[in-house]
Formats: structure tokens, sequence, C-alpha cells
């Protein structure tokens, strides 16, 4: 396509390239027989010739190539340039010409709306909204002209520099076209989501209305009408005062004037009429299969559609294929994991439901959306006692999950839910043979066993298990293998339960021990006593991986031309490199034995495709270094000794506050809370144990497709599903697999972007709970106390576990920790986590340690502030910035 305009009836989905997002849109519309004012489209082929004549523009280019999307004093000097530089070029008379046919064919004496449409744009992906500029009420060849340029020029504007860097788009592959629109002068104009832009909720259309050009409600000078429609019924209506209304001049522009006082408070729109543009916005959403962002206008009784794109901000809802109502539990808040996982990883643990039935069609309790995985609660929570059980679970892991639930269960759509006794049965019969046997190990272990023998027994168990596993996976290869490590995982749930089956029965003991000594010494002394007895608890695999990490770090110090080279090391030839310097040598043997333990491990560790500690040992560079920096030679050590002295103390102190008859029971209680609780990371250190075996058989399988060309690359098999790979091994799979690897790579860094709900319907809303109502000082932000104690400190916001920097006295922020993190936590003098609870590894890790810590701050990561002093009061659970 060579034209440098395209008039709205030449244009469909497919001129995306040549009219950009928003000008495909509107021909789109106007195929599909919407209510759009006509116009044309000056094509990219012509923002392209206007900069090709420009001698200056690729070095231009090039400078912008090297701009960071924080650097924002350097951003605004180039943009300035570059804008400078194009406003001084004249538009080719060629193009102007062409301009000016389509001009005077549609209508000389018309107004017109001049619109930047940038092939970047109200995409699926990216909106670009805003970015680029606008001019309304445009008369006249030299207005048109005029505004056109400046439509191109708007293409380098601040923000639209930096929307593109931040979003990863090549600013030579951004091309612009501009919208010229017939104007629509209306008496009412607005926007309309067909999802709940808030909430997420779809089938829900929320309607934004004001008097006048709907600019007043884009450029936000006035707060609009909302209107909310469900079912052709108006769910709810909002009404604003409105000063002001942006107006049209016959002459061209724009003026804003100020409503008189018996209009400021008047409805936009009548009920009839948002029933009405609602029923349109719904039309617009079927005909794309996508929610839609819509702007709208209302003129002379009718109402037209003045562009529509994809809403880009909602989570994807997981899908159900039974038409009923869902709730979703984010399997990653469980886990406290919450980034993005590729197709593999979210593959595998989807099986783990299958233990709980016959086949392998879909999964009855996992789903997957927005590159994560969710977990179907929605039968657990219509049966009362299970609904109960698991907000006493889930309040231990984030009680902003608990408080969600709490909000879902209200929906109306919940409400006119029913658990029929069939249903209840079919899933007790599915749960029964797991969960039954685990009832009875916990009993078991409550009552006869003696606990001081079970962290032995879980570590036999979990060694035999895995080793029966691997012999069954590298038994056979190809289609078969990968069908192996699909059934092996779904007959994980029932391993791992077992081996949970202690840590169960150290979390009963917990519980009666707690209220036995509440009830005995008051909450207060309670609460400190089992702090100080929760202290260095024998078992706990992390832990000991955190001592062990120590001893590592204590070695390195002795050396310091090992330090030197860990200060600058990288995964190629790390070895060859580290066995060239003095102590290098022993160095690297203690790592070996470190790694032979853990070296299944690593940050993120529940997806596969995590590069594992043994694959990659300078991921725990970071964590050696801030030992060194922060802690003395066997100071870790001696830190988890003392904390061993002052449990027994504890011991002592709790046995003292009951009488002779009494102490017996007390101190069976206390046996077990000792000895297995700091086995909560057995079960997970059993699964991490089994994908480190899986993931070595699916490796070897991808480097056999690769070497028969069917994968570019080993790694890429990250990008397929389970059933997929024994599809290529079969030679049965139909699509073209390196086109749907690119776009699964693609996806996966859109997912990355995402913020991950708690809790999400299948109708896609959003219920965030709400924080503890806790007396706190003012700006305080309120969270979950984790471990009790105030500390003040310079906090250091880390994301990542490799750019981990802690120096002494100072609190680490985050989203979430997991057991890859627990050597840091000897550098920390104080946690902040977004998410997690009390039985979270944080917070576990944390009470070990003895240091004052909050979980499930929202936002904490961005709220606070990289190098800021803050106050954390983990006995109360809330977080002060000082400075």
């Amino acid at each position: 396509m060579d034209k440098y305009v395209l008039s709205f009836n030449e244009i469909d989905k497919r001129s995306l390239p040549y009219v950009g997002g928003k000008g495909a849109n509107l021909g789109e519309l106007i195929k599909a027989g919407f209510p759009v004012p006509q116009g044309f489209c000056v094509t990219t082929l012509a923002y392209r010739a206007f900069i090709q004549q420009s001698t200056e523009i690729n070095r231009l280019f090039d400078q912008l190539d090297h701009i960071k999307p924080d650097d924002l004093d350097q951003t605004r000097k180039l943009g300035q340039s570059i804008r400078e530089h194009l406003q001084s070029m004249s538009m080719p008379d060629d193009i102007k010409v062409c301009i000016l046919e389509a001009f005077h064919a549609n209508g000389k004496d018309k107004a017109y709306a001049v619109r930047s449409s940038a092939t970047a744009e109200d995409l699926p992906s990216a909106s670009f909204a805003g970015q680029q500029d606008t001019y309304l009420n445009i008369r006249g060849p030299e207005q048109l002209i005029k505004a056109i340029k400046k439509c191109w020029i708007s293409l380098f504007t601040d923000r639209a520099i930096t929307y593109r860097t931040k979003n990863n788009f090549d600013h030579r592959s951004v091309f612009l076209s501009v919208v010229v629109q017939e104007m629509v002068f209306p008496e009412v104009a607005g926007i309309m989501f067909t999802a709940d832009p808030i909430t997420g909720r779809r089938k829900t259309v929320s309607i934004n209305a004001g008097f006048g050009l709907g600019e007043a409600l884009v450029s936000g000078l006035v707060t609009a009408d909302l209107y909310q429609v469900r079912s052709q019924k108006i769910i709810k209506k909002q009404i604003s005062k409105k000063k002001i209304a942006i107006y049209s001049l016959p002459e061209g522009g724009t003026v804003t004037k100020d409503l008189p006082p018996e209009k400021q408070e008047q409805p936009v729109l009548e009920d009839g009429r948002i029933i009405e543009l609602a029923e349109l916005g719904q039309k617009i959403e079927k005909h794309y299969g996508l929610e839609q962002d819509i702007e709208w206008a209302y003129a002379e009784s009718n109402f037209y559609i003045l562009q529509s794109r994809p809403i880009t901000s909602l989570f994807p809802a997981p899908q159900v294929t039974d038409g009923k109502f869902h709730v979703f539990v984010s399997f990653g808040h469980i886990q406290v994991m919450t980034d993005a996982m590729k197709p593999l990883s979210i593959s595998l643990i989807s099986n783990l439901s299958n233990g709980f039935k016959k086949d392998f069609s879909e999964s009855f309790f996992i789903y997957s959306a927005g590159g994560r995985v969710f977990a179907d609660f929605t039968g657990p929570l219509l049966f009362k006692p299970s609904r109960h059980m698991l907000f006493k679970l889930f309040k231990k892991m984030d009680e902003l999950l608990v408080s969600a639930l709490g909000e879902a269960v209200k929906n109306e759509e919940f409400v006119k839910l029913s658990l029929s006794k069939k249903s209840l049965f079919r899933t007790f019969r599915k749960l029964a043979p797991i969960v039954i046997p685990t009832l009875l190990k916990v009993q078991s272990n409550l009552h006869f066993k003696n606990p001081n023998k079970a962290k032995a027994t879980a570590d036999l168990m979990i060694k035999m298990i895995a080793k029966e596993n691997e012999a069954y996976i590298f038994k056979v290869s190809g289609a078969e293998r990968i069908r192996r490590i699909r059934q092996s995982m779904g007959k994980m749930p029932k391993a791992l339960l077992s081996v949970a089956s202690f840590w169960i029965a150290g979390v009963l003991a917990s519980a009666s021990l707690t209220k036995k000594l509440t009830n005995q010494v008051g909450e207060r002394e309670s609460s400190y006593l089992l702090g100080q007895l929760n202290k260095s608890l024998p078992g706990n695999v992390t832990t000991e991986l955190g001592l062990e990490l120590g001893d590592l770090a204590d070695t390195a110090r002795k050396y310091p031309e090992v330090i030197d080279y860990l200060e600058k090391a990288n995964n190629s030839g790390f070895y060859e490199e580290l066995l060239k310097v003095d102590g290098g040598l022993e160095f690297k043997q203690e790592l070996d034995n470190f790694l032979k333990k853990y070296g299944m491990r690593c940050t993120g560790e529940i997806d596969i495709t995590k590069p594992r500690w043994n694959e990659d040992p300078t991921q725990l560079i970071p964590s050696i270094l801030s030992n060194i920096r922060t802690t003395s030679p066997k100071e870790h050590r001696e830190k988890f000794n003392q904390g061993i002295i002052e449990a027994g103390q504890a011991e002592k102190d709790i046995l003292s506050k009951f009488g002779f008859f009494k102490r017996k029971r007390i101190s069976r209680l206390i046996k077990l809370y000792r000895n297995l609780m700091g086995m909560r990371e057995h079960h997970k250190f059993a699964l991490i144990t089994h994908m480190d075996i899986y993931k070595r058989a699916i490796l070897e399988e991808a480097q056999t497709l690769k070497e028969k060309g069917i994968l570019p690359h080993k790694e890429d098999v990250f990008y397929l599903t389970l059933d997929e790979l024994i599809a290529l091994n079969e030679n049965r799979y139909s699509g073209n697999i390196q086109e749907v690897i690119e776009e699964r790579k693609k996806q996966y860094e859109l997912n990355q972007k995402l913020t991950v709900p708690r809790v999400i319907t299948s109708e896609g809303e959003i219920i965030t709970g709400k924080g503890r109502n806790v007396k706190a000082p003012d700006k305080a932000l309120i969270g979950t106390p984790v471990s009790s104690g105030v500390v003040e400190g310079v906090a250091r916001v880390i994301l990542r576990l490799e750019d981990a920097k802690l120096r002494p006295g100072e609190i680490l922020v985050t989203s979430f920790t997991d057991p890859g993190w627990t050597p840091i936590f000897t550098s920390a003098v104080g946690l902040v986590t977004e998410v997690g609870g009390m039985m979270s590894h944080g917070s576990v890790i944390a009470r070990e340690y003895g240091i004052p810590a909050v979980a499930g701050i929202e936002n904490a990561t961005n709220i606070i502030k990289d190098g800021s002093y803050i106050r954390i009061n983990g006995t109360e659970g809330y977080v002060q910035i000082l400075d």
C-alpha cells in the first residue's frame, strides 16, 4: 500500500501498519456498522517520507537508543532537540496535495478532530493512550496542515519517548499516522469501559460522562458522572459536581466555560440513554472479542463512537467452561512467589491436581492466567466447615488473602451458588485417599512417636521417594519419559502431605501450647515466651542452608584473592578462573559440598525454569559477600547457638508457670513444638528435590529435540507444555513450533509487567481485601506483625537477590522471600515484605533470627524508597517512614 491518505471506508484491522491502532479501529468500526463520524487517515508512509527528508534523524535516533527510562533530564533535552529540528522542516508538496484532496472530498466546510495514531498504539498489549497529541475543531486547510505536522512531531514528546523506552519499543519501528475525523459537537461526551477498570469485573459497563467535549474528562479538568450497568440494569449512579465544560468555537479551537449552578449537579444522561450506551459498548466488545475502552459523544439525540481500543490494564481472568461463578486464589501468594512463570512451569504445577482424578484431560483445581497459577477454592468456600479451616490456614500465610476471601463469599454471584450433596461427596471421594492417611499420621506424630526422630525419618522419606522417582523417570526416554514426569507430579500431593504431617502436628501442638500458656500468663507474656522458644529451631532445612552458606563465607574471607575474584566473577568460566587464585581450590571444595546438598535450590524455586544454584553458582555470590561484609567470622553459628540457649531458658520459664500435674503435658507440647515446627520447609524441599529431577530429564529431551532441528535452543523447551512435548516426541505436533515459542516469549515479557491479584473471580473481578485495623501513627504502613520487636534503620529495597548489597544495620524491603533468600537474613536487622504472613518463609526465618518483621504491606517496594530511614514495629505490625 503506497497511499499517503486513506479514507475510513478503505481501512480495517489489516491496515494497522499504515494507519496505526486508532485509525485501524475506526475503519473496523465503520465497516461493522457502528455510528462513527467519517474521515480519513494520513498514513505512516507520509510520516516516513516527512522524516526521511532529514539528514540528522538517524543520529538523533542513535541518541534515543541510549536513553534510560528514568533519565528524565536527558529525555527532555533530546526530545526538545528533535521537536525543534522537525518543526524547522517543511511538509513535502506531494503529501500536502493528497491531504487537501481528501479534505475537499470529505467536506472542506466541516470541522475536524485531528488525532495521532501510532503503529504501537491501541493494541491489546499496549495502549499508548495520551502519548501523542490531539487537536479539536480544526477548520480550513492551513489549520489542518499545521495540526497534522504537530501530530507527527508529538511522537517525540517527553512522555511518548519515556513510554516507548519503558515498554521496550524501538523508536525507529514506531510510525505515526494521523486521524482526521469529522467533529461532533456534543451536548455530552465521555469514556466507557466495557469492564470495570478498577475491580476488573467483566460484564460491568462503566460510563464516565460530562457536559460538552470529552476533552475535559480526559485531561482531568472535571470529575465526571459515573454510571455502571450490568445485565441491562443500572447498578451504580454517582453524580458529580461539574463546574466547567469545554465547547467548540465557531471559528475553530475550543473554549472552557463555567456551568450554571443549576446544571452542575444535574445528571449528564437519563437512565434510558445510559442503558442504550451500555448496550452499544457491549456490541463493540462482542465485535472485537475483547473488553474495550471507548470514547463517545452524544449530539442531536444520537450516540457517536469517536474511538475504541482494548483495555490493556485488566488482569486476565482464569477461563472456566461451566459458565458458573468461581473464586480463585493466587498460587504465587500461597507459595510467596508472585513472578510470572513460563508455560512449562505452569504445565508442571497444573499436574499437581492429577492425583485427584483419573485422567489428564483437564485440571479440576488448578488454572492459569497472566502467566500465573490460580487454585479454584469455590467448592471448599461453599462448604462452611472447610471455609473456616481455610481462613485459619490462610491467615497464617497472608492476612490480606483471608480478608479478600471474606469479601468474595459475600459477592452476590457467590451467594447464589450452592454445594450439592452429590458434589460434596464427589469432592470428598477424591480427597479422602490422600487426606485421611495424612490425618492419621498427624495424630500418630502428636501422641505416639518420638519427635526427636522426626527429622531423620522425614529426611530418609524424601531421599527414598526421590531415588525411586529418579529411577522411574530416567529408565525411559522420549514421550514416555514426559508421561512419567506428569504421573510423578500427580502423585506428589500424597508424598508431600506425608512429609508435611510432622510439621502439621507441630502446628497443632503450637496452637495447644499457645492456648494453655495464654490462659496461664496472658497474651503479652505468652507471646514473648513463645517468641523465645521459637529461636534456632532444629531441623529447618532452610536455616541449615543459611548456616552452611555462612560457613562458606567464612572460608572465602580467609583468602582476599577469592573475595576479589567473587566481586567480579560471572558464570562463564567461573570454576576455571576460581582455581587460579589463592584459596580457590579450598573454596571450590566447600562450594561443591554445599551444592551437593542445596544445588537444586534458587530464588523463585517453584518455577522449574529458573536456573538452579548448581546451574549458576554465581547466584550465591551476593549472599556470600553480604555475609562477609556485615558479620564477623563464625558469628552466624554463635547467633544460632545463642538462640538455642535462649530457647532452652524459655522452656524452663514456661514449665515454671504450670503446676506439677500439668508439666508433663506441657513438656510434651514443647518437645513437639521445638522438634516439629522447624520442619515447615521439608515438604517444599521434597518438591524442589523432585523438580531438579524433572528439569534434568526434560533438558535431556530438549537437547535431543535441538539435535533433530526441532528446537532452535535447548531452553526453548521452557515455553512448551508437557502435552506439547509429548506431541513433539511422537511427531504429531501440527503447528509451527518456532513461531509458537517466539510468541510465548513476547507474552512472557508482557506477563512480567502484570501485578498478580491475591484473589480473582471467573468474572475477572480483583478482590484486594482490607488491611488490619490497628492503632498506628498517622501515615504508617499497615501490615501483619510476623516477628516482634522494634528497629530503625536504612531501608534497602531489593527486588532481585542477585542485586542484594546489604550493609550492617540495614532493613531488607522486598516483594517476598523464599528459601533462596535465607543467607541474606544474617545481614538484615529487619524485614518488610509485600506478600506473606505468619507462616511464610521470611517470617519464620525472621523469628528464628530474632529480627523484627512486618509482612503483607501492599506496594511496599514502591512506597518505601531505597535509602530512606524507617522504623519497623514487628509487634504491632506497621512501618513508619521517618526520613
